[in-house]
């Protein structure tokens, strides 16, 4: 049996699917996404939010995030560390823990320009 759930981050819908032999496991494995969708950015409102997951090349560590295509800000999945494969957002006072970008050099990892698709003639994109 499978059960396909839909998760709204921003403007895009992610689907996952969950199986097992009966309903009650389908249920029990859907409850592993234990997180709402995510409407907008905590920080700039934009809605431009997408998925990202790496792995640290120091010591191994496993990240999964919802990150802001706008101001590049990000909120990160917890794991709980008795059950690995049971995922949440993790949360402070106010709400999701949107972490502000800061690069190695912030002013050098802020854009130098934006380019608006909608007000562009697609013959200058320079990609």
């Amino acid at each position: 049996m499978k059960l396909t759930i839909p998760k709204k981050i921003g403007r895009n819908t992610y689907n996952f699917e969950v199986e097992g032999k009966n309903l009650h496991e389908v249920v029990m494995e859907s409850e592993k996404l234990s997180f709402r969708g995510v409407d907008k950015c905590g920080l700039c409102g934009s809605d431009i939010l997408y998925l990202s997951a790496y792995v640290t090349k120091e010591k191994g560590f496993k990240y999964t995030k919802v990150n802001c295509g706008k101001c590049r800000a990000s909120v990160t999945f917890g794991q709980r560390s008795d059950a690995p494969d049971t995922f949440y957002l993790r949360r402070n006072e106010k709400g999701l823990d949107w972490q502000e970008f800061v690069g190695k050099d912030t002013e050098q990892a802020k854009p130098t320009a934006t380019i608006d698709l909608d007000d562009t003639d697609e013959s200058v994109i320079p990609f």
